[in-house]
């Protein structure tokens, strides 16, 4: 797989580091864009190995990390869902201007209501993939566990996630309560494909269900049957990966025919 690493400006003027997935003929039939879990970064591997297969198949990804995590810059402290959002749509513009605006756009976990938000805001994108998403990113909130309500009271706190300790502030509780998802994804207006496992301990499969409920046609749902939340076993995010490659064309030159 051939790449090339990144760099663009987000709305803050803050640096964000990205990566540039490429088919081996360096001639993509499509460009994605892909945004990674609450606190991950691009380089988790299920992301790697959704990426390969999608270029296999002849299809660009561009991956970054938002702001505060990995690579790029800010404080992680100072963002929210809201900034995130912001993030993909700025990355969605760099694409525009620098190779080509993104038709296919993949979320993983919060990534993908991050996507579903976003969608509104990129005009190219013609297909929205969720993996593992939460039907409202308030969800998120649930692995704070009793750290939520000294949030609330005090302004802010220390969270140890997945063995990292996080600065998360009231400002980032208040913004998920603000976000109209349901409204979102029943004006969404693009293919939907919803990646679920219903032994997903972290974010349930109810959610997927809500999801597929609330969007209108066209929306597919496909099963990862025992799937961990982070698609740990390669196989289960390759799979994931080749069916998108498959999906997604469907509508792209549907989209290439108007």
């Amino acid at each position: 797989m051939k790449f090339k690493k990144l760099e663009f400006t987000n709305a803050a003027g803050q640096k964000l580091s990205a990566r540039l997935d490429l088919p081996s003929d360096d001639k993509p039939s499509a460009y994605a864009l892909f945004a990674h879990c609450f606190t991950c970064s691009k380089n988790i591997k299920a992301i790697s190995h959704i990426s390969r297969a999608l270029t296999r198949n002849g299809i660009a990804v561009m991956r970054f990390d938002f702001t505060g995590l990995g690579e790029s810059e800010g404080d992680f402290a100072d963002t929210n869902f809201t900034s995130n959002v912001g993030d993909l749509v700025v990355a969605a513009e760099f694409m525009a201007i620098n190779h080509a605006a993104p038709k296919i756009l993949i979320g993983h976990s919060l990534g993908g209501a991050a996507v579903l938000q976003a969608a509104a805001k990129i005009p190219s994108a013609a297909a929205v993939i969720t993996v593992a998403a939460p039907a409202d990113p308030g969800h998120v909130t649930r692995a704070l566990g009793d750290t939520k309500d000294i949030i609330e009271r005090r302004g802010e706190a220390n969270v140890n996630l997945a063995g990292r300790t996080f600065k998360i502030k009231k400002q980032f509780l208040d913004d998920l309560e603000s976000v109209p998802m349901q409204q979102t994804i029943r004006n969404l207006n693009r293919a939907l494909l919803i990646f679920h496992s219903p032994a997903d301990g972290v974010v349930g499969i109810e959610n997927a269900a809500k999801i597929f409920q609330i969007a209108r046609h066209p929306k597919s749902f496909i099963s990862l049957d025992t799937a961990d939340h982070l698609l740990m076993n390669p196989k289960d995010s390759q799979y994931v990966g080749a069916l998108i490659a498959v999906w997604a064309m469907k509508y792209i030159e549907k989209e290439n025919l108007r």
